[in-house]
């Protein structure tokens, strides 16, 4: 202990004298600003007296006061509330001093401790730093983002249409019949510093070159009334020309062509509006409001150029440069392709088949070799081999060596395309043992579900279950084990007879509601055929011909008959009036009932279909999707790049589609993901379109374009639910979106989809438009049939009810299923009355007397394989008439 110090501070120098110069050290730490508030006169006295020899009086004075950087907050704190102790001295523990457990921070950190062994993470340090940037560190990395994203989009814009990138292809799409194309054409070629290039498989087809600018462009037109063609183009534009009339905009065949184009995706666009020029100023002036007018509602902040000059010319390309592109995210993960030129190539075996060369340029993703390319409409194919000849659209073309600079351009260029085109380099040839299969189906096995030869123990387990099962049943004299095994009771007849029924055919089931309309009684028939003529005499206009029509008789009998189900299905859904000709067991003997629609369970896997045998499924299909698009983003695929004008090899194409491209349709590849080619069940998610109000039955057959493909398929309509079960819709709903369901090739999502009817008279018309939700087998689509009965006799909880079955054994049959009624009351039958079908019920509560009493049955329906790749071509659209006057027939 110290010498000199008054007995006074003994108790805060508890402190041996060999470690008072360790004290002093943590009392320096310990010490400050609160400490020094509470310091006297005697303070530095005391200090001085704990200091060792080697530290000076104004030293520890100055180690004293002055607040040292580490004292952190906590500890200031700390300091303020014992302030009293810290002023005399440090206060240490002793040896006995309890040692508390210290806190742990998480709930599970002690044992993740445990399994870790003492191993540390790698990435724990540097997240804990990212954390803990501070603001102008963050501010920083925010900039460093923006700027990195700026640069991708200056990057990409400046890719497109330079000599490294594939050439800006605009598509010319006219929106009125008046409006001419041709025009525009001219008036874009009239530009000084342009090197015009004539398209060599389409007529009309124009590609322009400016070596000052560095900027190509490719400008092809679609046919006006060619639905294909539009939407074909628009899958591979980067931007889209709507040239407008000066007075009317568009017309209803150009407006039917926008609601397609916006359905499937629209890429960037702009809007030339030709001509005008011969009306006076001032109506030129109202006719230009009233088409901004027009086109606010189609085209927010779209901007209109007129296109009568050169120089509005040169505005609009300089507008189609400059603009933001927008991305379709089906063709940005896939590589595509538009055919600049084309030729077909016999095969040995047939001339109707061989190899067709396609030339264009890659746009997208690099294109793999090995991978199956989809000619859009015609369908899947592999390549063997992609050439590099030389860019026809090249800024500045190889001049060959040896050639003079006095020689004449023609020559010039005619002697410099010979030589490019023997210059033909091979840039890769498909590996047979890389290369994707076409196989789209799996071919079923008949005998996989067979029995093999039953082994030893087996065949003594059987034994054992023979013996415990046998019955003693009365036969005649002489007759053997095996033939006394043959004979059935009474009490089985009944159920052999329903196991011979269950191989029948379900098209009763799916005609549910014609068969709900014909159960009507021959008065009630009578009624609605007078009422039906009454409703077609005032729908006949003045003005339409007798000729016209007599030929729309029966497409208006058919629709109107469409219309009354469709009626009747919202007024009375799935509800069906019990056959007096047929047992209700028999009817409805693939039916069950379930306690809750929502809650009971239903095996995906129960009683599949033969063609279920013929798909493929996924194990995880989301997480294969995320693992292809990551491989994507990775770019680790080789092949050729975007920008490289290269030649495809394709093999075994029918010579049709090398016609349909002489015939000036246009010819569209699309790269393959992985799986792509195989067969599976497609749920997409699709709503109503308002410009189309016709009845739409489950089951009709409808042309779907989902995303690159077409196909024709007959569909299963489902709500969207969250639920494991989902109702069958057997109508096409207006005022909801509905999940369709087919037997479609894998298409990974996001894709959209487009569903066209055709009618009779070949025009595809808009029904409704969406997205791929999914590729799900397991998806299960449930059909509910509901069997309705009247209360006879009405008690407190009880009631005897009649209509609803016809014998006893059905009532007996159907009496472990629930009861409901439209007013909301429960209950269950508990025995029959009578012969004729009459049961007692007991419900939850009082019935009232125009209550109406149901029975819910489910059954789980599947797509049919009606998948068809093979489309027709429509016929240039026209609006519908006769829809339009089945829409005035007013139905009792």
């Amino acid at each position: 202990m110290q010498s000199g110090v008054s007995p006074d501070f003994l108790p805060f120098q508890k402190v041996s004298e060999g470690s008072s110069e360790a004290v002093l050290g943590d009392q320096e730490c310990e010490l400050g600003l609160p400490a020094v508030q509470l310091l006297s006169g005697f303070s530095q006295r005391l200090a001085e007296q704990l200091a060792p020899p080697s530290l000076q009086r104004g030293a520890v004075g100055a180690a004293i006061f002055a607040r040292p950087p580490e004292v952190t907050r906590t500890e200031a704190r700390s300091g303020r509330r014992g302030g009293s102790m810290a002023a005399a001295g440090a206060h240490r523990p002793g040896p006995l001093k309890q040692q508390n457990k210290a806190h742990k921070g998480g709930k599970h950190s002690g044992a993740s401790q445990r399994r870790a062994g003492g191993r540390v993470a790698v990435k724990a340090q540097p997240r804990r730093r990212l954390r803990d940037l501070s603001r102008v560190d963050r501010r920083h990395q925010a900039r460093q983002l923006r700027r990195q994203r700026k640069e991708a989009v200056l990057a990409e814009k400046r890719s497109l249409g330079s000599r490294d990138g594939p050439p800006h292809l605009v598509v010319l799409v006219p929106l009125h019949g008046r409006a001419a194309a041709h025009d525009t054409l001219r008036l874009l070629q009239s530009q000084d510093s342009m090197v015009v290039h004539g398209g060599e498989g389409r007529d009309g087809d124009l590609a322009l070159l400016c070596p000052r600018l560095k900027q190509r462009w490719c400008f092809v037109t679609a046919q006006a009334g060619d639905l294909h063609a539009v939407l074909d183009l628009a899958k591979v534009a980067d931007s889209l020309l709507f040239i407008l009339d000066s007075t009317d905009g568009w017309d209803s065949a150009g407006e039917h062509c926008l609601s397609c184009l916006f359905a499937q995706g629209l890429p960037s666009y702009a809007l030339a509006v030709p001509g005008g020029t011969d009306l006076p100023p001032k109506k030129r002036i109202d006719a230009r409001k009233k088409l901004a007018k027009a086109i606010e509602k189609r085209f927010p902040e779209a901007k209109l150029f007129p296109l009568n000059t050169e120089q509005e010319s040169s505005l609009l390309l300089r507008h189609l440069a400059t603009q933001k592109q927008r991305h379709l995210a089906f063709r940005d993960r896939r590589a595509h392709l538009l055919a600049y030129a084309a030729e077909f190539v016999p095969g040995q075996e047939s001339d109707l088949v061989g190899t067709l060369k396609v030339s264009g340029f890659v746009r997208g993703q690099t294109l793999d070799v090995n991978s199956l390319v989809h000619i859009v409409g015609h369908g899947d194919f592999q390549m063997s081999q992609v050439d590099a000849p030389p860019d026809p659209l090249s800024l500045n073309p190889r001049v060959v060596k040896g050639q003079k600079r006095s020689q004449d351009m023609e020559d010039d260029s005619v002697n410099g395309t010979d030589e490019m085109e023997e210059d033909v380099k091979v840039l890769m040839k498909a590996d047979p043992n890389k290369q994707e299969s076409l196989q789209s189906e799996v071919v079923p096995d008949p005998m996989e579900g067979e029995q093999t030869w039953p082994t030893e123990e087996e065949l003594q387990e059987a034994e054992a279950s023979l013996k415990a099962d046998r019955r003693v049943v009365k036969v005649p004299k002489g007759t053997s084990k095996y033939q006394a095994a043959w004979i059935v009771d009474d009490g089985e007849e009944g159920s052999e007879k329903d196991d011979d029924d269950d191989d029948e055919d379900d098209d009763i089931d799916e005609d549910m509601m014609e068969e709900a309309v014909s159960q009507e009684g021959e008065s009630s028939e009578e009624g609605e055929e007078a009422a039906e003529e009454e409703c077609e005499t005032m729908t006949v206009s003045e003005c339409l011909r007798d000729d016209q029509y007599d030929e729309k008789v029966e497409e208006d009998e058919q629709m109107l008959e469409r219309y009354k189900q469709e009626r009747m299905d919202e007024m009375f859904p799935d509800e069906v009036d019990t056959p007096r000709d047929v047992p209700a067991r028999v009817r409805f003997q693939k039916y069950r009932g379930l306690k809750s629609f929502r809650t009971s369970p239903w095996d995906p896997k129960e009683n599949l279909p033969r063609d279920y045998a013929r798909i493929f499924q996924f194990q995880d299909f989301s997480r294969t999707r995320k693992h292809l698009f990551r491989q994507i983003e990775k770019e680790e695929t080789e092949g050729a790049s975007v920008g490289w004008y290269v030649t495809l090899h394709v093999c075994n194409v029918p010579v049709s589609v090398m016609e349909s491209f002489k015939e000036g349709k246009p010819l569209v590849l699309f790269s393959l993901l992985p799986h792509e080619q195989k067969m599976s069940v497609l749920n997409f998610l699709v709503r109503r379109h308002p410009s189309n109000s016709e009845p739409v039955r489950a089951k009709e057959e409808l042309i779907f374009h989902c995303g690159f493909r077409r196909f024709r398929a007959s569909p299963l309509f489902s709500q969207h639910t969250s639920a494991d079960k989902h109702k069958l819709e057997r109508f096409l709903r207006p005022d909801a979106a509905l999940v369709v369901t087919v037997y479609a090739p894998i298409t990974f999502p996001p894709a959209s989809v487009l569903l066209f009817k055709q009618r009779s008279n070949g025009v595809h018309d808009l029904i409704a438009t969406g997205s791929l939700l999914s590729v799900d087998p397991d998806r299960i689509v449930i059909k509910r049939l509901v069997l309705s009965g009247h209360p006879f006799k009405i008690f407190t909880k009880t009631a005897v009810v009649r209509y609803m079955f016809f014998n006893r054994e059905d009532v007996m049959w159907f009496k472990p299923v629930e009861l409901r009624t439209k007013w909301g009351r429960r209950g269950h039958i508990k025995e029959p009355l009578g012969t004729h079908g009459h049961m007692k019920c007991h419900f939850d509560g009082q019935l009232k007397s125009q209550d109406t009493v149901l029975l819910n049955l489910y059954k789980r329906v599947y797509p049919k394989w009606t998948y068809d790749p093979h489309v027709p071509e429509p016929v240039p659209w026209a609006r519908s008439e006769s829809a339009l006057l089945v829409q005035e027939v007013e139905m009792e």
